[in-house]
């Protein structure tokens, strides 16, 4: 498995280059991005805008490539009720190939399944057309793509060779699903593994809140992070996703945040890596 990176809420509204340097200097080998921030700023970071700010796109690109840092996944691409993806994000996955992003992680607000999977189609063909995979994500409360199980009905309609599925960790404990259920899976199935812990019962009443801003490093919850691990049979990228909005507001910095969280992930990742090395 090639991690642990940084996603982008790790860090909040840090800015790109920043992210991108601040991976590197943890040693962390990836990141992924989205185009613009999110509201919620605890550093009270000046804007920025990668779909606006051409000349960001290319300190972005040179920081990515003089320090290393693969932009692993670009996110934020999302089907809505009665939006076409064809009309909302051609530009920004024009955008996405001009930065080098590897991926697209794919999920949908639409409570339409069959209308999600094929805008889930589209989306893959445009971003394959581009050189650019795919990747569907499932969690607890879409409606459309709510499970591990729905999420590979959606990845079989799709049917490309470029479209995985992310694997959350948080989204597939709490969604019902089991190590065994990732051991059960095809390789070439997962494309992409978003690492945190939680407890095994909710811990806010909006799960998307305690999702966005209340997740916990490796070992500090009760999810079965190796077990789950040790089930893939695939080596797909790993990455912290781990928003501590608590932390933040008490003052820790993104550094010390992403720290707290990749220590423990690199533990994680090592023991994996010993227990399949002697299996």
């Amino acid at each position: 498995m090639k991690g642990p990176g940084i996603d982008f809420l790790t860090v909040f509204a840090l800015p790109p280059v920043a992210f991108v340097e601040l991976a590197a200097d943890l040693g962390a080998p990836s990141v992924s991005l989205i185009l613009e921030p999110l509201d919620y700023n605890p550093e009270g970071y000046p804007p920025w805008s990668l779909r606006t700010d051409p000349a960001l796109r290319r300190d972005l690109v040179a920081a990515a490539r003089d320090r290393g840092v693969t932009l692993a996944l670009g996110e934020g691409v999302v089907v809505r009720p009665g939006l076409d993806v064809r009309d909302i994000y051609a530009g920004d996955i024009a955008i996405m190939a001009e930065l080098g992003v590897r991926c697209i992680n794919i999920l949908s607000f639409d409570p339409d399944m069959g209308r999600t999977f094929d805008q889930y189609a589209l989306l893959a063909e445009m971003a394959g057309a581009v050189g650019i995979d795919s990747a569907i994500e499932f969690s607890r409360g879409r409606p459309s793509t709510p499970d591990l199980q729905t999420a590979l009905a959606a990845w079989r309609h799709v049917g490309r060779p470029d479209c995985r599925i992310v694997l959350d960790t948080m989204h597939l404990v709490r969604s019902g699903g089991t190590p065994a259920d990732i051991a059960a899976l095809a390789p070439g199935t997962i494309g992409y593994v978003q690492l945190c812990d939680v407890p095994l019962a909710p811990g806010h009443p909006i799960y998307f809140e305690e999702a966005a801003f209340s997740r916990l490093p490796p070992g500090e919850g009760e999810l079965p992070l190796f077990d789950i691990l040790m089930a893939l049979r695939d080596s797909p990228t790993v990455s912290i996703e781990v928003p501590m909005r608590a932390a933040a507001e008490s003052g820790i910095g993104p550094r010390e945040r992403a720290e707290r969280a990749l220590a423990p992930a690199r533990v994680l990742l090592d023991r994996v890596a010993a227990a399949r090395a002697t299996a």
